[in-house]
């Protein structure tokens, strides 16, 4: 019994039903028929108990639960004495803790479920370590022990004695109207303890929104204003999950630019010593990630069983580690497949034969104090047409008129194709389970084993097939809204951001779905995308917006991707180089040598190094 800590049973609270089912994972499974106590489902309990010292690995019990409630996870034999946090028995399992370091800002990165959320709990001191020991928690003695030697014994000090001050920006910025209630400019003023407020507000483009209520802003404009509420206070832990969804590119490098202010503004001096603070940031879009952190912990595991925190590393090989899926450090392999963004997967004309070809005409579009003009262009068949423009532009407005939604006000007419659309916000109205929802939108696609193996598969949806739509989660949501676009016959997929929500991981498997999908089907998809890194590996041709947003915006004819980034980075004033290990396109810091070597010869993105 030598390995009797290296394995962990992971019962599912919502899916576990002992008074639907026969408990047939106790009946079934061979220890409990020698007389040991392996699974026990007391009548009082709600759910059933493994024993993991008893569990021999066997399996049986996960083949017969009828639904599929039940996983025996095997780990890495060296982390049965690293055990940080378990909530209770038979949940997840979280392995070390990132450390911070004063003065500068340490990225997460890491998959859904794989125990973000809970270090950032610990770390802001809202949630004591139990070290693994949920039925008796250790006091902070003990944890402070435990730490002894490394940074975070030091770090837990302060929290204790200094009584450091946390803040934390939520995941889900939709939330905020729920909690919140004021105007714009009456919060900031109430929470700013620092005098910032003004220039934070000119930063992240708050100063028009002043006077609106929190319940009347859009997504965008709650992430910036959830942001600024953040920046403008006094603390000594700042804490950013997920700051850049909703936001363009353009918001994304002004709130990255904010955030890493933080640190020299709130620096202060305390008997001749200065005094850093502490920031965190959990992001998804890797280039605003590699722009905003100073050095990067990477967090591997399996989603809802264990999460393993790995020692900092230096921002590009952090990021590399990631998405190369080995840790050279630990020698292990935590995904079976390397990452690569390859720009032109598929894209050489001579090998793709383009059977259609269609057209729109120059179009004119106005809504109150908003023009949008959009000069003619053509598509063809089994070709991804990206649109590229700040939020305000009118990418929306026509998506939706190419679906027909919406009719111009001048121009000629659109052609006549049907059109299957994914919209941006996506809130679920169906009552019924995601089978039921497939079942009734889609059902000649998701039974078709060629669709499973495209888009079923390589989605996930396997796994929630059997959950209730309503409490499924953002990602699981974007998931299921991607796979009803995708099943629904079309000559013309319109999605709308499909990476908001979805981490690292399932951004590039949702692009591939889309690049490999729209190519074997031979259709045309036009996407509308704000990371950076999903944009490239997607477009074959880009659509440059530009104008004044919200007031006066053209559509340009569409370009070839090189062409068409060129154009809207000079617009933004940013430039990328590539990554000579993976091709991820990474931003220039603003004057850096690269940067300005760039912008003087017009290079403002590579292909190639």
């Amino acid at each position: 019994m030598a390995d009797k800590n290296t394995r962990i049973a992971i019962v599912n609270h919502d899916k576990c039903k002992p008074k639907k089912c026969r408990q047939e994972c106790k009946k079934s499974c061979p220890v409990v028929r020698m007389g040991k106590l392996c699974i026990e489902v007391t009548p009082q309990s709600k759910i059933a108990w493994i024993s993991e010292s008893l569990c021999i690995g066997c399996g049986i019990c996960i083949k017969k639960c009828p639904f599929a409630a039940l996983s025996i996870v095997n780990l890495p034999s060296n982390l049965e004495k690293e055990t940080t946090h378990r909530y209770c028995a038979n949940s997840f399992k979280l392995h070390r803790l990132p450390i911070p370091r004063p003065g500068e800002v340490l990225g997460l990165v890491g998959t859904n479920g794989i125990g973000k959320s809970t270090a950032l709990k610990i770390l802001a001191g809202k949630q004591k370590p139990n070290l693994g020991r949920f039925d008796n928690p250790p006091d902070w003695q003990e944890i402070l022990t435990y730490f002894r030697g490394s940074e975070l014994q030091n770090y837990f000090t302060k929290i204790l004695e200094d009584d450091l001050r946390a803040i934390v920006k939520p995941q889900y910025v939709d939330q905020i109207p729920k909690t919140v209630k004021g105007s714009v400019g009456s919060i900031l003023s109430r929470k700013d303890d620092t005098e910032t407020q003004t220039i934070v507000c000119k930063q992240l483009d708050l100063t028009h929104l002043r006077e609106r209520n929190v319940e009347d802003l859009s997504g965008g404009e709650l992430q910036r204003f959830a942001c600024a509420v953040v920046c403008i206070q006094r603390a000594d832990i700042f804490m950013f999950d997920e700051p850049s969804s909703y936001l363009d590119v353009k918001q994304r490098l002004k709130a990255a630019i904010t955030i890493h202010a933080v640190s020299f503004e709130q620096m202060n001096q305390v008997d001749s010593f200065i005094v850093f603070v502490y920031i965190i940031v959990v992001e998804h879009d890797l280039s605003v990630l590699d722009y905003l952190s100073d050095f990067i912990c990477c967090l591997y595991g399996v989603p809802s069983a264990y999460g393993v925190v790995t020692m900092p590393f230096s921002v590009r090989e952090g990021i590399n580690i990631f998405l190369d899926g080995y840790v050279p450090t630990e020698n292990l392999r935590f995904r079976e497949t390397s990452l690569v963004f390859k720009v032109a997967e598929t894209a050489n004309d001579e090998e793709v034969k383009r059977l259609r070809h269609y057209q729109y005409p120059e179009m004119t579009k106005t809504m109150g104090e908003f023009s949008l003009e959009i000069k003619a262009g053509e598509f063809t068949d089994s070709e991804i047409m990206v649109m590229l423009g700040e939020n305000g532009t009118g990418k929306t407005t026509f998506i939706r008129m190419l679906a027909g939604g919406l009719k111009p006000d001048g121009g000629g007419d659109i052609p006549i194709l049907s059109v299957s659309y994914k919209p941006q916000t996506i809130s679920p109205k169906f009552k019924g389970s995601v089978r039921a929802l497939l079942h009734e939108k889609i059902r000649d696609a998701y039974t078709h084993p060629q669709f499973i193996t495209d888009v079923m598969k390589p989605m996930q949806i396997e796994s929630i097939i059997d959950q209730d739509v309503q409490n499924l989660s953002g990602g699981e949501l974007q998931r299921v809204a991607l796979t009803l676009c995708l099943g629904k016959p079309a000559d013309v997929y319109l999605i709308d951001e499909p990476s908001a929500y979805l981490d690292s991981e399932q951004r590039l498997m949702a692009a591939r779905v889309i690049k490999r999908y729209i190519l074997h089907a031979k259709k045309t998809a036009f996407v509308v995308e704000h990371d950076f890194i999903m944009a490239t590996y997607l477009a074959d041709r880009v659509i440059v917006f530009d104008g004044i947003p919200s007031k006066t915006t053209a559509a340009n004819t569409p370009q070839g991707l090189l062409a068409g980034m060129n154009r809207f980075l000079a617009l933004l004033e940013i430039t990328f180089r590539r990554d000579p290990n993976n091709f991820r396109p990474r931003i220039n810091k603003c004057n850096s040598i690269k940067d300005t070597e760039q912008k003087k010869s017009g290079n403002y993105f590579f292909l190639d190094d």
